[in-house]
């Protein structure tokens, strides 16, 4: 019962950023155009299946949740891993871009893009010097052949 109570806690992160912040920022929630609303609803399923599919992995694999405070025991480099180190902050960004084209919200596409930066300067200072920390060699392997934001769907040779 105590992990689910830690996977249900760690969801404060995502609703924030993609409901409630977007909600604080956007006083016209009004489809003003068919096919940016559809191609809109198509970036942002996109986004919400690599999500979905990473906060999967990370509580199938890596023993721990999505939230820093709760964090993975295991590195994770295997399925989305494997191609993109951070696919739960790539989703979150396509996402957000997704909610922008759906209404046509520049608040939400600057929100998206101060997201994804704040993010690149966490993992930059933050993250991945933990990360190399934790898990050592390990890491600096995996860094070195998955990129950090835009996958590579070729496998690399090791």
């Amino acid at each position: 019962m105590k992990t689910v109570v830690k996977h249900i806690i760690s969801f404060i992160l995502p609703i924030t950023v993609l409901l409630i912040v977007p909600l604080l920022i956007e006083q016209h929630w009004v489809i003003r155009n068919m096919f940016c609303m559809l191609t809109g609803g198509i970036i942002l399923f996109t986004g919400l299946t690599l999500m979905s599919g990473a906060i999967i992995e990370f509580i199938r694999w890596g023993n721990g949740t999505l939230a820093p405070w709760f964090p993975t025991r295991k590195l994770i480099t295997t399925g989305l891993y494997a191609h993109l180190r951070n696919p739960m902050i790539t989703g979150v960004v396509i996402t957000l871009i997704g909610e922008a084209v759906c209404i046509l919200s520049y608040s939400i596409l600057i929100w998206a893009i101060a997201f994804f930066l704040i993010n690149d300067i966490y993992f930059l200072m933050y993250e991945e010097p933990n990360l190399e920390r934790k898990f050592g060699e390990e890491y600096r392997q995996y860094k070195q052949k998955v990129p950090r934001w835009i996958p590579r769907f070729k496998k690399h040779l090791t």
